[in-house]
């Protein structure tokens, strides 16, 4: 019953901390979003609103690994025959259900991926391009495809009608847009809020940021596009209105975690992106550099871990009051 006891306690803990902090992550957001998108710039929108989206389930797994799991190890007797109730065993429930969900669409999401992969380079043609440094093809596809695929090796697949579209410099303005995308790793952080999605929540709040960020990772790409010229900005402007004429009526075709100039997924839409191109070409203050509060990401979890470790190592009584706290929350839940 000692174990029983204690996996429950853990997978309850993350799926309240998680619906917590998911749900003031998402109303953060609602509240700071529009004032934060007019005075920084796209990518640092795009890095804060992946923070928000991630650090619920980070702060849950490390408080649950370096505070809960000691705490209980520590101070609960071992001889205890504590009974896990009724509403404790149904938070655990959920809580293993939605980490399974998420392991499951991990996994789908990779094999998806990768047969992707395998099916566009059995009938790609690679093909040479000025300025891109990464492997690239040329597919026929309903869609006019132009997508980054893969992650630790990223592709360009380029569909046949796009070369017959559009006029050289507004296929170069579209790569520079998918090498925004490339820089900024868009394709991992597309998979890890992928698996995230409403995992571990009971209030389904991370679709609202889950819509913010592919908003703002396509913002940043086009911006990072258009810091390469007015020229740029105002060519894939015109790419972009090409290529959604090209979209057969009605099709969206099922498409695995991918950078896509104009994807199935796209929130904010053709006309807005474009009107916001054109003023990027009228702007000489673009915006395009990916300032410090953009790595965010990166570093916030790491910096969470060390603080909390540190507190964790040095503080013994912490210990004892998380264990108190666990012995409090099991008896509410009795």
């Amino acid at each position: 019953m000692y174990f029983v006891l204690g996996l429950s306690i853990v997978l309850a803990a993350l799926l309240l901390c998680n619906s917590g902090t998911s749900l003031v992550a998402a109303l953060t957001w609602r509240l700071v979003g529009q004032r934060a998108g007019s005075r920084l710039s796209a990518a640092s929108c795009a890095g804060i609103v992946f923070l928000l989206r991630t650090f619920p389930i980070v702060l849950g797994i490390v408080s649950v690994c370096i505070l809960l799991i000691p705490a209980y190890i520590e101070h609960e007797p071992r001889d205890a025959h504590e009974p896990v109730s009724l509403k404790l065993a149904l938070l655990a429930c959920a809580s293993g259900i939605g980490l399974a969900l998420a392991l499951f669409r991990g996994i789908a999401a990779w094999r998806a991926t990768s047969r992707l992969n395998s099916d566009w380079l059995r009938h790609a043609e690679p093909i040479e391009l000025p300025q891109v440094r990464i492997p690239s093809y040329r597919i026929k596809h309903q869609f006019p495809v132009i997508a980054i695929v893969g992650v630790l090796r990223p592709r360009l697949f380029i569909a046949d009608q796009i070369f017959n579209s559009l006029s050289h410099e507004e296929l170069m303005a579209a790569i520079e847009h998918e090498a925004g995308h490339v820089i900024a790793n868009d394709n991992f952080r597309r998979g890890v809020m992928r698996a995230c999605h409403d995992v571990l929540v009971m209030i389904p709040s991370g679709r609202f940021l889950d819509r913010a960020w592919v908003e703002a990772s396509e913002a940043a790409a086009d911006e990072y596009a258009a810091g390469r010229g007015r020229r740029v900005a105002l060519d894939l402007a015109s790419a972009l209105v090409k290529i959604a004429r090209l979209v057969p009526q009605g099709l969206k075709p099922a498409m695995p975690a991918g950078a896509f100039l104009i994807g199935v997924e796209e929130v904010c839409g053709v006309k807005t992106r474009v009107r916001r191109l054109v003023q990027l070409a009228d702007d000489r203050r673009v915006r395009r550099g990916r300032a410090l509060i953009s790595r965010i990401p990166l570093w916030i979890p790491i910096v969470l871990t060390i603080l909390v470790a540190a507190i964790a190592a040095n503080e013994p009584h912490v210990l004892a009051s998380v264990h108190a706290l666990i012995e409090e929350s099991v008896h509410l839940l009795s």
